[in-house]
């Protein structure tokens, strides 16, 4: 957005909500909900599996439309796209062909998380601007700034464990602060953070999965799996803190071998397309080798 400001000035802010109805042959009627202006339109990437017709019919319309003036010393409108990482192949492949065709009339910016989810002839195509999380001290001081806006005082050592708890997260940072002023006001620098219900959640899952392992808990664990995952919660998200509190509850000889085994099926997971599959995979992987860990253990002494 700073970006396009400084290109069209302050009119790439007037942004309003429209409705679209895509028809195409082979699909049912889509009907898609974007904001845009008359420089911008900003797509987000959440047509499931129709995602490759939503992209290509919505960025066909843009570039086939009315170009800007040429007083503005900007022929062509700007299409912005969130989330490219979670696009299907298809609509990648798809949003590749797309690009080339319609180049001359409109630019493309992709936004992503990670770039190795995008397939490498996009990534060509592009020219990469990597953007780094905030630091700690900068999540610091907009916490300081949102607070001071509302009439709130922040004690400083709150502040710096708010922003190391958050991971450098910065929305997640924010959000934590409101939840501490729900929580108890005025603040106090020993205060307890929060924690989110999917968090709490998945650390029940990981005790669940190191106090039994049976093909019943298994199955339990399926359906907790299933829980997080009908919830929103991204997977690889689940995977990541899955393995953090697995890893909890291991000993050094076991950690390599638990941390090398969840890079495979988190590798897995980027390539296929059912999450509940690698994440139940990762899980009976686990129960197995916990468990003829705890019998060596056994054996061990017993001998």
């Amino acid at each position: 957005m700073c970006l396009l400001r400084e290109l069209y000035g302050a009119g790439v802010e007037k942004l309003r909500i429209e409705h679209q109805s895509i028809t195409v042959r082979t699909f049912p009627t889509l009907d898609s909900s974007l904001l845009a202006s008359v420089l911008l339109l900003y797509i987000s990437s959440d047509a499931g599996n129709s995602d490759r017709v939503v992209i290509q019919e919505l960025l066909k319309t843009v570039a086939q439309s009315q170009q800007l003036e040429t007083s503005t010393q900007r022929d062509f409108k700007v299409v912005l796209l969130t989330e490219v990482d979670k696009l299907t192949k298809d609509a990648q492949h798809a949003l590749r062909r797309t690009m080339e065709k319609y180049m001359s009339t409109c630019r493309i910016i992709l936004c992503c998380n990670s770039t190795s989810k995008v397939i490498a002839p996009i990534r060509s195509r592009c020219l990469a601007v990597r953007v780094p999380a905030p630091s700690i001290d900068e999540i610091c001081t907009v916490l300081f700034n949102v607070c001071r806006k509302e009439g709130l005082s922040l004690p400083q050592e709150l502040a710096r464990k708010i922003a190391e708890k958050s991971a450098r997260n910065l929305r997640k940072a924010l959000l934590m602060c409101e939840a501490c002023r729900v929580q108890q006001y005025p603040f106090s620098s020993d205060q307890d953070l929060p924690e989110t219900d999917w968090e709490v959640y998945v650390k029940e899952t990981a005790n669940a999965i190191v106090s039994q392992q049976t093909p019943q808990r298994l199955l339990e664990v399926r359906g907790r799996l299933y829980e997080l995952l009908t919830h929103c919660i991204p997977p690889e998200i689940i995977m990541k803190s899955l393995l953090s509190e697995l890893l909890n509850n291991c000993d050094g000889q076991l950690k390599g071998d638990v941390a090398q085994m969840a890079a495979y099926y988190e590798h897995r997971l980027q390539l296929g397309s059912k999450a509940i599959y690698h994440l139940e995979a990762f899980v009976a992987k686990f129960m197995a080798i916990y468990k003829r860990f705890m019998e060596d253990g056994l054996e061990a002494m017993m001998f």
